[in-house]
């Protein structure tokens, strides 16, 4: 017994002398005179005391001791296995209802459209463990994407190599483009990833001056007010409302890498070439001649627009939306069957032609919504139409009344939305084709310009204000038109997460089937149920 225990004395000793020659190694660093003989000694030690306790240890392998000895080793190495594949490969599960910290699938769609390598150096403290996985999800998305942490109070130098004097800064590289990224939100870092990705920003200008939505405010937008309340439809009147401007939309293109400016063409803006896009959204008074024109030139220079226009304004663009094909009907579009809530004024649609446009969208509505129409063919043109309400919708003629009248109304299904190419170097060999058949010559639009140009038009400018845009797939449809206008498809179906209240929205046949279901057809089994129970005990 004294033998043996003064053999486990002496590799208690060899381990310690290993274990200290080990430390000392990794904290002196320059150590290796002292621990080299140290480590030797130890490793001695060590084997010595094993060959002294050979018998002791060949009896604790055997028989039942053994298979004790065996179960044990092999359960540790499962447990170590399993730990050294977590950290190989991470597996996340997000309980939350919201999926508040997962990637939302915009996010992860926009990753993968990323063609450039981008590199992210991210200086963070103790505090932003979270930041840090959310950059740990986005590089797991694409490899094109790749991350490095750094603590700048345990690397100064590489702050200061880099010019970073806090936590929470984050350095975006691609190619010879660098920025810097401050917000640790999902939308920032997605924003910043776009930026030094595509290199180049795109001006998205929204038209002033003319009542349309503003994009800046949270705070004023007009709308229409119905007689039987908040209502965008037909015997409604203009009011003022604090939560009806575009900010949100506004908000949505930013994070997309575009930048938004108001244009006022009333007051001295001779041209529109630094826009991407116009957006004319809602105006509600007619535009002067001398707009008409610099609008018109801007889209005969290859320019693009979209073009909201709600039901009973004039705004003489007419002839400007005229030329790719598309009129603007005098009508208030109600649907009866597939409205929104309560509300017939407002379609909803759930079903769209295929198109960049509409890839992927849920439902949506439009509050207070005229349809437009294409013409006969138009040389040059491409016109498809987009979204098309139901069967049993109408489009109203009068602001004044909600009843079809035969003759006068359209039938449905109407068209809401349409998109239009234009392509003027096309115009001479359509109409060329056109006269060697028997079908009436093409109409050839006066056009000044030689470049592509594309448009969209809905009738309605009501869905992507900050009451609706996030609601369903609203802003996705806004942000969808952009993306096209913009010739950027590939980030069509990217819409930045908003976090708002839950809320179930259902439309008009969705209300009445539930009702039909909880009130009246559950209760009514119930009932037959109780009295057939009372009858047979009876």
């Amino acid at each position: 017994m004294e033998k043996s225990f003064r053999s486990i004395l002496i590799l208690l000793a060899g381990a310690a002398l290993l274990l200290t020659a080990i430390a000392l190694d990794a904290i002196v660093l320059e150590g290796g005179a002292w621990t080299v003989p140290l480590g030797i000694l130890g490793a001695a030690l060590v084997l010595w005391s094993l060959y002294l306790l050979r018998v002791e240890m060949t009896g604790l392998v055997k028989h039942r001791r053994g298979e004790i000895a065996l179960f044990t080793v092999g359960v540790i190495g499962v447990l170590v296995a399993l730990a050294y594949f977590s950290t190989r490969y991470t597996v996340r599960y997000d309980l939350t209802h919201e999926k508040l910290y997962s990637l939302s699938d915009q996010t992860v769609t926009m990753l993968q459209s990323i063609e450039d390598p981008v590199h992210i150096t991210f200086f963070h403290d103790s505090g932003m463990r979270e930041t840090v996985e959310l950059y740990e999800l986005m590089a797991s998305q694409t490899d094109k994407v790749t991350v490095e942490f750094f603590d700048p109070m345990l690397n100064p130098a590489q702050a200061r190599l880099r010019g970073v004097q806090f936590p929470g800064t984050a350095l975006m590289q691609s190619g010879e483009r660098t920025i810097q990224i401050h917000g640790p939100e999902e939308t920032d870092i997605a924003n910043g990833l776009l930026r030094v990705s595509l290199g180049v920003q795109q001006t998205i200008c929204f038209l002033d001056g003319h009542g349309e939505a503003d994009p800046f405010s949270l705070e004023s937008h007009d709308h229409l007010e119905g007689a039987a309340g908040h209502s965008h439809g037909a015997g409604s009147k203009i009011v003022i409302h604090e939560t009806h401007g575009m900010a949100k939309a506004r908000h949505g293109l930013e994070t997309l890498n575009y930048v938004v400016e108001k244009v006022a063409t009333m007051s001295g803006v001779r041209s529109l070439s630094q826009c991407a896009v116009l957006v004319v959204a809602g105006p509600k008074l007619p535009l002067l001649p001398q707009e008409v024109a610099i609008i018109s030139d801007y889209l005969d220079g290859g320019g693009n627009a979209l073009f909201m226009i709600d039901p009973f304004v004039q705004t003489e663009l007419e002839t400007v939306i005229g030329k790719y094909g598309i009129i603007l009907d005098n009508n208030i579009v109600l649907d009866p069957v597939s409205h929104f809530w309560a509300d017939a004024s407002s379609p909803a649609v759930t079903q769209y032609n295929r198109h960049q446009v509409t890839r992927g969208l849920p439902l949506t509505f439009f509050p207070g919504v005229r349809s437009v129409s294409p013409t006969e063919r138009v040389a040059g043109t491409s016109v498809t139409a987009l979204v098309n309400t139901s069967n049993k919708s109408f489009g109203e003629t009068s602001p004044d009344r909600i009843e079809f009248n035969e003759g006068e109304d359209m039938t449905g299904p109407l068209t809401i939305m349409v998109a239009s190419t234009l392509r003027p170097e096309r115009v001479a060999d359509e109409l060329a084709v056109s006269r060697t058949t028997d079908d009436s010559p093409l109409p050839s639009p006066h056009i000044e310009g030689s470049a592509k140009s594309r448009i969209a038009v809905i009738g309605d400018s009501d869905f992507a204000t900050n009451s609706f845009f996030h609601v369903l797939g609203n802003g996705n449809l806004f942000l969808n038109a952009m993306n096209y206008l913009a010739a950027r498809e590939n980030l069509i179906g990217v819409e930045p997460r908003t976090y708002d209240p839950p809320r179930v929205n259902l439309t008009n046949r969705q209300m009445k089937g539930t009702f039909l279901l909880s009130v009246v057809l559950l209760p009514a089994i119930l009932a037959i149920i109780g009295i057939a129970v009372w009858w047979r005990q009876r």
